[in-house]
């Protein structure tokens, strides 16, 4: 690293600790939480009622972690609501309006097949930074969070369509619904990938985006049998422009079953997408000169849907990965801990192709088939990820190739696209 960001790792008081995982990672104009569970921070254990206590818990930790570094949940720019039961959806939104009773952030829901502990609901967050992580040199301290709307995607009163923070654009997870009827479009997953990534699209049209500066996708399928279905589609859209179509820049990509969708979708599709502008206020020669990095590398498995690094301004995206071996193409023999071990290998070789390190990781988002395996995971990625990044883990009924792990991850990019002279 350059020296001019630093990741800084921090934990508070009134949430949570655990002795592996940061509660938030700060880079540059970003914290990254990690996922908090229904955790009575003085117990440590699982507050006493349903889905409904749970995400006041949830959200109440939250809020600790933000104050006690001196920001609000007024901050959040993305937040990832995961239910055990799609039904308790209900109840999380009863308990996010007591926390956000005006704004409202960019929102992803989704049920998963297991949650830590058993618990019924895990939330997430994803807060502005607006002062950088300069050591003693504020950085950028008047940005603010742009919010927009538009008619031509579906609107939900409990969460914007996109929020803009410095130089990335914060997309709410968009389901398969025509806009102006707000239901779901006839037809099977195909024709609902394609309403999904057409939403995304009108809302960066909205906002003057193009397609194209889109840096990751995670797509949420309720049966992951349905990827080829969705992979048609999904090349009809990317790359967009003439542009993109001469280098074939494609965005990082992860791709996850999960138990259940709202309105029992078979598709959901989230995107985070560069801002090249930045938010104003900013001043007009800070607009230019960045650009998207897109990189892979041998060493690591290549995919011909996704870059395996995604690189734009502070932060560096990359593709998930299983426990691969790039040399044959395989699972590696042995259980989760050694996929685990071979996917945090990948990770390595993806970042560290691009002049960077393990210990520049601010989030690591982990997939599991078995939640029983997470102990010997965390403990592989404990050695891996020095630093203690933020973290979130929950459990799918499936995963690419049968893997029993899947990890991707988000990095600081110390020198921003491109760097500095």
């Amino acid at each position: 690293m350059s020296g001019d960001n630093v990741v800084l790792a921090r934990n508070v008081e009134g949430a949570p600790v655990s002795p592996l995982h940061a509660q938030t990672a700060a880079f540059s104009h970003y914290n990254n939480l990690s996922a908090q569970l229904p955790l009575d921070p003085e117990t440590g254990e699982l507050v006493e009622g349903g889905a409904l206590e749970q995400a006041a818990q949830c959200f109440e930790n939250l809020e600790a972690v933000a104050e006690g570094i001196g920001h609000t949940l007024g901050d959040v720019a993305r937040l990832t609501v995961f239910v055990r039961d799609i039904r308790d959806l209900d109840a999380v939104d009863e308990a996010f309006r007591a926390y956000f009773p005006t704004y409202v952030p960019a929102r992803t829901n989704l049920a998963v097949a297991a949650l830590p502990l058993d618990a019924l609901v895990q939330v997430e967050a994803l807060l502005t930074n607006g002062e950088g992580t300069i050591p003693d040199a504020p950085q950028a301290g008047d940005l603010v969070k742009y919010v927009n709307n538009t008619h031509n995607a579906p609107y939900d009163a409990l969460s914007s369509q996109t929020v803009a923070f410095s130089h990335y654009n914060n997309i709410s997870a968009q389901l398969p619904l025509d806009p102006a009827s707000n239901q779901i479009v006839v037809g099977g997953v195909a024709e609902q990938a394609a309403q999904c990534l057409k939403n995304i699209k009108a809302v960066l049209t909205s906002v003057d985006v193009p397609f194209d500066d889109i840096v990751k996708i995670t797509v949420f399928l309720k049966d992951l049998a349905d990827i080829d279905a969705v992979d048609e589609v999904y090349t009809r859209f990317f790359p967009d422009s003439g542009i993109a179509r001469a280098v074939g820049y494609l965005p990082a990509r992860t791709v996850v079953e999960v138990a259940d969708l709202p309105l029992h979708a078979l598709v959901q599709i989230e995107a985070v997408v560069s801002h090249g502008d930045g938010t104003p206020p900013q001043e007009v020669e800070a607009r230019h000169g960045l650009i998207i990095e897109a990189n892979n590398t041998d060493a690591a498995p290549v995919s011909a849907l996704s870059t395996q690094s995604v690189a734009f301004s502070h932060y560096n995206n990359i593709s998930a990965q299983l426990g691969v071996d790039a040399a044959t193409g395989e699972l590696v023999a042995g259980d989760v801990a050694e996929q685990a071990e071979q996917a945090c290998k990948n990770i390595q070789a993806i970042i560290e192709n691009v002049e960077h390190t393990m210990a520049d990781a601010v989030k690591v988002n982990v997939y599991l088939r078995d939640l029983a395996d997470l102990a010997a995971v965390e403990d592989v990625c404990a050695r891996c990820f020095p630093g203690t990044p933020a973290f979130r883990a929950v459990g799918t009924s499936a995963l690419p190739m049968d893997a029993l792990v899947m990890i991707d991850a988000i990095f600081g990019n110390a020198e921003g696209t491109p760097p500095v002279a």
